[in-house]
């Protein structure tokens, strides 16, 4: 079968589904009486006669209708004239929105003829005369219920009316306003009709337009849309999938593919394998990136994306946390993270430990933020910290001088922002100091911890015996000068069965003195009973004096058990090979906290007390030069003699001794100052 396009009626040609007719209206018996148009929305009304004498059709119900509606009164205005129901309105609706896939065809004489459709609208009944009906109701209720009011009582009935200014609509306001039902209705009322004239099926205009279905030529010149060869044909059948260029991705977001890597531009290159390792030396990004490529560029490309820690390099933080995102644990802006990433990427810049903790007070970010950034950079290691996962690159730093200068640089000015934005104190700026620098990686296996072991002691055997002979004659010298100095800072010389080193083996692993399980200085010497090398004594009682001061101002009163616990986590945050690690004991300790001011106060606790000795040693920083002084050492002589006590007979103490009437709060506050950390033994 031949098929043609018809094009006479391109853009005219319109589809009408008509609703199931009731028996009363047939095809040959409907008259159209009237027809409009609105063709931007493409909305049709068409108006047709209903056959009143059909014997299918209900007069009664025909009447009452036309009764409701116009009423009893019959004027112009009257929607039936006839007192009948006699014809109804149909409104059209759009039954596709894309129409471009249908046409009407004609079949004549073995050849097919399409015309493509503009619209197919599909007609319902419209009810508007329900609503003039319900207006007619409404308007009668209201005048039976006016009654017969004079003119002068309306005129009394004054009402206030209050004038509004409208402001200046917003850009926001006014999308708002042109999307709303309201106004969209309102454009669509404002489209005016076009009316049209209907011609019926056997008339001689609708003859004469059913020729345009056809195709006026039946030449090739017309049709050479349906001239196409087998395969032209059959890529319109089956077209091609065309994947546009925006739906592929940019590149691999997991796992990356080194082929596809690789077609990408240098500083892309670098980019994505930097935002998947986070962490990465130099000669392992140049493997990465194959064979003949230019160092020098590399390193141009690297320092957009990435910052130099201890040698190695780390992604920077915007990388990460691009701007307009945020948190997934806390919903915090990447403005605040990448400030707390960069403070920990600083402190790594100074020290290979970082402890959680000091980063959190000083970020006061959410713990699961603070683990993602050390995460990306460290490795934890129990009971020490988090340390830097790369050893130090030794080599990068000897051959690119510039590039670590320029880093550094770079580093003093994120520093100065960092002091700004979060107060650091000079706790925070200085680093700690290490008996093995940074500079020297601290994780050796063990065949190489042996290898360099044997190499050494074969090299320097004499050398390292005439050390220890030297080593061993100083020692004999300073054990004379420590037992003159012991008395400075009130050691007693006990026996061993006496006193007992304070038990620390909770914290063993963070002895700086071994690492990896080997001494970090092959002279290091443990401490026996106290004993110190001459020289080291002193360096011990100053540490010891100045951590119990600080604990104490701190903390005004402290079990011993509590001072032994802060002890213990002070030692955690020491570097290894400090001076306190050669051993404390409780005697020593106990000497100390005499020594700095504080007193003992022997609280008269109850004999059948499930409280340990350390707990009932209770110690109290007597003059801390604050204005609770005078307070304090009322209540210290308050429990003295009694371990609980009541509240008023504290008020009334303390207004006794200090001549001042204390409220409620400001008792709270002085035994909250005073007696923070031993309120579980002390009973008020």
């Amino acid at each position: 079968i031949d098929v043609f396009l018809a094009r006479s009626l391109l853009e005219k040609l319109y589809l009408f589904q008509y609703p199931i007719r009731p028996a009363s209206m047939t095809y040959d018996d409907v008259t159209h009486l009237s027809a409009k148009i609105k063709p931007k929305q493409q909305k049709v009304e068409l108006e047709m006669a209903i056959d009143t004498l059909n014997p299918n059709y209900c007069r009664s119900k025909g009447e009452q209708i036309a009764l409701n509606v116009d009423g009893t009164c019959t004027d112009e205005t009257s929607t039936y004239s006839s007192k009948l129901m006699d014809k109804q309105t149909f409104c059209s609706s759009q039954a596709a929105s894309n129409v471009s896939r249908y046409a009407a065809a004609v079949y004549k004489k073995g050849e097919l003829h399409l015309t493509p459709l503009h619209g197919i609208l599909q007609l319902r009944p419209s009810f508007t005369y329900l609503d003039k009906a319900d207006a007619k109701h409404r308007e009668r209720e209201a005048a039976n219920e006016g009654g017969d009011s004079s003119q002068d009582e309306a005129e009394d009935d004054v009402k206030q009316i209050t004038v509004r200014f409208s402001r200046p609509e917003t850009e926001q306001a006014r999308q708002r306003r042109v999307q709303s039902y309201e106004f969209l209705q309102k454009r669509q009322a404002e489209e005016h009709w076009v009316h049209l004239h209907y011609y019926g099926l056997k008339d001689s205009r609708s003859e004469h337009e059913r020729q345009y279905l056809f195709s006026q030529g039946h030449g090739f010149a017309e049709n050479t849309e349906l001239i196409k060869s087998p395969s032209e044909y059959l890529m319109m059948l089956m077209p091609p999938s065309i994947e546009e260029e925006n739906d592929k991705p940019m590149a691999p977001s997991n796992v990356l593919s080194m082929a596809q890597l690789r077609t990408l531009p240098l500083a892309d290159q670098i980019k994505i394998l930097m935002k998947n390792v986070k962490v990465m030396p130099f000669a392992n990004l140049m493997s990465l990136l194959g064979s003949g490529t230019d160092s020098t560029a590399v390193l141009r490309c690297i320092q957009q994306v990435a910052m130099l820690v201890q040698g190695n390099w780390v992604v920077k933080s915007d990388v990460l946390y691009p701007k307009d995102t945020s948190s997934p644990h806390s919903g915090v802006p990447a403005e605040v993270l990448c400030r707390g990433r960069d403070f920990v990427m600083w402190k790594f810049t100074q020290d290979r430990w970082v402890v959680r903790k000091e980063v959190a007070a000083v970020t006061k970010l959410c713990p699961e933020d603070v683990k993602d950034f050390l995460e990306h950079m460290s490795v934890a290691r129990i009971n020490k910290g988090w340390e830097f996962m790369l050893p130090y690159d030794e080599d990068f730093v000897k051959k690119h001088p510039d590039i670590v200068q320029r880093q550094h640089m770079l580093w003093m000015g994120i520093q100065a922002k960092l002091e700004k934005v979060y107060n650091l104190l000079k706790e925070h700026l200085t680093p700690k100091k290490q008996e093995a620098q940074s500079a020297r990686p601290l994780l050796v296996s063990g065949e190489q911890r042996v290898s360099m072991a044997k190499a050494k002691v074969k090299q320097n055997y004499e050398q390292l015996e005439k050390d220890f002979q030297k080593q061993k004659a100083e020692m004999k010298s300073n054990d004379t000068s420590a037992k003159m100095d012991v008395s400075n800072i009130r050691i007693k010389e006990e026996p061993v069965s006496d006193e007992e080193l304070m038990d620390t083996s909770a914290y063993k692993g963070m002895n700086n003195g071994i690492v990896n399980g080997l001494h970090a200085e092959e002279d290091s010497m443990d401490s026996l009973n106290g004993h110190l090398p001459g020289g080291c004594i002193d360096r011990v009682a100053q540490e010891l004096k100045a951590f119990v001061s600080s604990t104490f101002k701190k903390q005004f009163v402290l079990t011993l058990s509590e001072l032994k616990r802060l002890f213990n986590l002070h030692l955690a945050s020491l570097p290894p090979g400090h001076t306190l690690f050669s051993g404390i004991s409780d005697k020593m300790l106990q000497d100390m906290v005499l020594d700095t001011g504080c007193k003992q106060i022997l609280v008269p606790f109850p004999p059948q007390t499930a409280a340990s000795p350390d707990e009932l040693k209770v110690y109290a920083l007597w003059e801390a030069g604050d204005t609770y002084d005078q307070h304090r050492q009322v209540l210290l002589e308050i429990f003295s003699k009694n371990y609980r006590v009541r509240r008023n007979v504290i008020q009334n103490q303390l207004s006794q001794e200090c001549g001042e009437d204390l409220n409620k709060q400001e008792v709270d506050r002085v035994l909250k100052v005073s007696f923070y950390s031993v309120v579980g033994l002390i009973q008020l």
